[in-house]
């Protein structure tokens, strides 16, 4: 059974629906400013700065099996370019909605006396406890989903030289000679025999001078 425990209503992520009651049909809209959670987005690749502000704009809609929750989180991310490697920020928009079901109720809404008496049908759907329900694990899926799995600091950005790992969007024109392997090999044999050449001659010479000095 997917229930919470002891939840905490001082908790900025915890709301209370006490005030929308149970009667199918009632609506409440909630606006609400949040410090984002440690490790908020894809670790290691984009997210939500620890502490940063998240917007918050809820719709609570009473159903028969318990609270029907949509809403918005508004942010900015933060990330590097996958191709240039450069810091990069974007403007997060995650939507999300989710039913939060009362612990006595089944799954049609029906009255049931001991909740959770058939783990597969619990399996998977969140419980309000004593009307309060907890936003934080529905809101870290919907920035996962929400966020570029491969950022870029641009739609068309170059990335780096692969020669040199300079950024080309700094120097559009930036190039490199290609030279042919099969060429190159040839030059560096030529290059070689040529280095050989200069110590014979370099020792032939050497040779010559001893004997004139004789």
């Amino acid at each position: 059974m997917a229930l919470n425990a002891h939840l905490d209503h001082r908790n900025p992520f915890v709301f209370d629906t006490h005030e929308l009651g149970r009667r199918p049909g009632a609506l409440q809209r909630l606006n609400r400013t949040v410090d984002a959670p440690k490790n908020f987005g894809i670790q290691g690749v984009v997210g939500v700065p620890e502490g940063a502000p998240v917007e918050l704009e809820l719709r609570l809609e009473s159903v028969m099996e318990g609270v029907l929750v949509t809403g918005t989180a508004r942010a900015s991310a933060e990330g590097e370019c996958v191709r240039c490697l450069e810091p990069l920020e974007l403007e997060l928009d995650a939507d999300f909605q989710e039913m939060f079901s009362y612990p006595d109720a089944d799954d049609r809404g029906r009255p049931v006396t001991e909740p959770g008496d058939d783990a597969e049908d619990d399996e998977g759907r969140l419980f309000l406890e004593d009307g309060l329900f907890d936003l934080e694990p529905l809101l870290r899926d919907a920035v996962v989903l929400a966020l570029p799995m491969q950022p870029v600091c641009r739609e068309d950005c170059p990335g780096l030289c692969s020669q040199c790992g300079a950024r080309l969007a700094d120097d559009p024109d930036h190039h490199h000679d290609a030279v042919d392997i099969r060429w190159a090999a040839l030059q560096g044999l030529a290059t070689s025999l040529e280095a050989g050449d200069k110590d014979e001659m370099s020792g032939a010479e050497a040779g010559v001078d001893e004997k004139q000095e004789k």
